[in-house]
């Protein structure tokens, strides 16, 4: 299979289809790291492939969702250079499941527990050798045995004591009540959100974003935390849309509520951002690291979540405050409809807005919001298009998850330029994943149209 870096193409490319794409040209030996269709498990991808062999935080190129041909290239090399450490890796997972089984261990998932272990294994050992069935039952004992875990399993286990529940619940109420109050008034919002559009339309010219006056102004004046602690009081008028509220679907209330601690949380069910409890917030965290090791402990964690959560937008740095508001600036004048009625006029919302407004499935969505006539499949599109009516919902709860993420491992945006690739990838991930959400739906319709003909004709 040729090398991604001989696709005929001067083009930017997404970083994942160049990761896919390398991964398939390894060969065979992979399997235990792969999914049926032989691309690399999305837990592959966080846990060993970007932390370990592709090293962002080394490489900073290479961070971004799309690549051009040289980084692209680069990307390939890497992983191909490290094809015989990742069929050793596999083979050390292989050994540490087998491991797992004889134990009895049943706790945690096996590919967050082991996975940057064997490829550790791996880079010290090469593939396992005769003893290896004694190194793999070692490192599962070692694993089981670590105290203060950094798994939902252990949160769950320390969130069981009910005498620490309340004391959690006390201190959660403590800080809540000690928040400082609200400081800026209608007009103060006002002159904030107009900064923040004056830094947007700075992202498009090129260059110039790093060294963005608006931006350092607005981490240096607090606006991120003047502007949270203005949620707590202040609801409506904040984007020139009085039908769009100031926190833009981050609460599902008019204004955020006190945090709960919470015991348990389910991916398909979680609540609006600012309305998760200290379980809920720390399951994404520790549902999604590609580096939990190198998160605090459980207890620290939760001691930690406890303040950040009573924090103006649920967050404790500032840089990250202000990529909030950037982000709800932009958010507010999203238009993938090219309806012209957002009110985006900045170098970012038209960046933006131009990408989602070539989508496909944005153009067949747009028909059908301008038809008279019903949606012929079903109102299954019709559904995927009303999300592109108020895009800013998923684009907000996105955009925070991912900054309190670089909260939690304190990982703070030092300039626009850093922001600007945060806000400007969370809208490129919320526009794939209604192309894939509209895909699937017309699969499904396909597949049932095709079931109906053939019924049609066997009758």
């Amino acid at each position: 299979m040729p090398s991604s870096s001989q696709q005929p193409t001067g083009e930017r490319r997404p970083r994942a289809l160049v990761i896919d794409h390398a991964w398939r040209g390894l060969g065979p030996g992979l399997e235990p790291l792969s999914g049926p269709g032989g691309a690399p498990l999305t837990r592959t991808v966080k846990l060993i492939l970007l932390p370990l062999v592709v090293r962002p935080a080394l490489r900073p190129e290479l961070a971004a969702d799309f690549l051009d041909p040289a980084q692209a290239a680069r990307l390939d090399g890497l992983i191909r250079e490290s094809g015989a450490r990742l069929a050793a890796t596999a083979q050390w997972f292989t050994l540490l499941k087998k491991a797992r089984r004889a134990l009895g261990i049943v706790a945690g998932n096996p590919q967050d527990l082991y996975f940057q272990r064997c490829f550790e294994l791996a880079t010290e050992f090469g593939a396992p050798s005769l003893d290896g069935d004694a190194t793999a039952r070692a490192v599962v004992e070692e694993v089981a045995d670590t105290p203060g875990g950094r798994t939902v399993d252990a949160l769950k286990d320390h969130l069981a004591d009910a005498a620490r529940r309340f004391r959690l619940d006390g201190e959660l109420a403590a800080a809540w009540e000690r928040r400082p109050p609200a400081t800026a008034d209608a007009a103060s919002i006002a002159a904030i959100t107009a900064r923040a559009a004056e830094a947007l339309d700075t992202c498009g010219a090129p260059g110039a974003t790093r060294t963005s006056p608006s931006y350092t102004a607005m981490v240096e004046a607090g606006h991120g935390g003047l502007f949270g602690r203005a949620l707590w009081t202040y609801t409506s008028g904040v984007w020139g849309h009085d039908d769009l509220p100031a926190h833009l679907g981050l609460t599902g209330l008019r204004t955020p509520p006190r945090p709960e601690v919470g015991r348990g949380a389910s991916t398909a069910t979680l609540p609006a951002p600012l309305d998760r409890t200290l379980f809920e917030r720390l399951f994404v965290v520790l549902q999604s690291s590609a580096h939990r090791e190198e998160l605090p402990t459980v207890p620290e964690l939760l001691a930690r979540e406890t303040g950040r959560s009573c924090a103006p937008l649920g967050l404790y740095d500032e840089s990250l405050r202000v990529a909030v508001v950037l982000g709800g600036r932009l958010a507010a004048g999203l238009d993938p409809l090219g309806t012209g009625e957002s009110g985006g006029g900045t170098a970012a919302h038209r960046a933006v807005n131009s990408r989602w407004q070539r989508e496909a499935s944005v153009l067949r969505a747009r028909r059908m919001t301008v038809s008279p006539h019903p949606d012929p499949d079903g109102g299954v599109l019709d559904a995927l298009a009303q999300d592109l009516r108020t895009p800013w919902a998923a684009y907000m709860r996105r955009l925070w998850v991912r900054l309190h993420g670089r909260d939690v491992r304190d990982a703070p945006l030092p300039d626009l330029a850093s922001a600007w690739s945060v806000l400007d990838g969370v809208a490129r991930s919320v526009m794939m994943d209604h192309r894939a959400r509209v895909r699937s739906a017309l699969r499904v319709l396909s597949t049932g149209s095709h079931a109906s003909a053939a019924g049609a004709r066997s009758a």
